[in-house]
């Protein structure tokens, strides 16, 4: 589905800003709603979903264990 969203834990990557993970939470929202940029009356649906998944997406992110893998810092 969205090719383009970089994976976001260890391994594959050992730095991820809060700005990665809500660029990825914008582009999910984005591919799944349609709209790149939503019009005036869909804006406030568009920009909650994009905080609920940036917050449900650092909240995975911080809870995985991977094996072998350094424990992720928080900012």
């Amino acid at each position: 589905m969205c090719r383009s969203i970089k994976t976001l834990r260890p391994p594959f990557t050992d730095e991820v800003t809060p700005e990665d993970i809500r660029a990825a939470a914008l582009q999910y929202v984005r591919k799944i709603s349609g709209f790149r940029a939503p019009a005036s009356h869909n804006a406030e649906a568009f920009d909650q979903a994009v905080e609920a998944v940036t917050r449900a997406s650092a909240a995975l992110l911080d809870s995985l264990e991977v094996r072998g893998a350094r424990p992720r810092e928080t900012a």
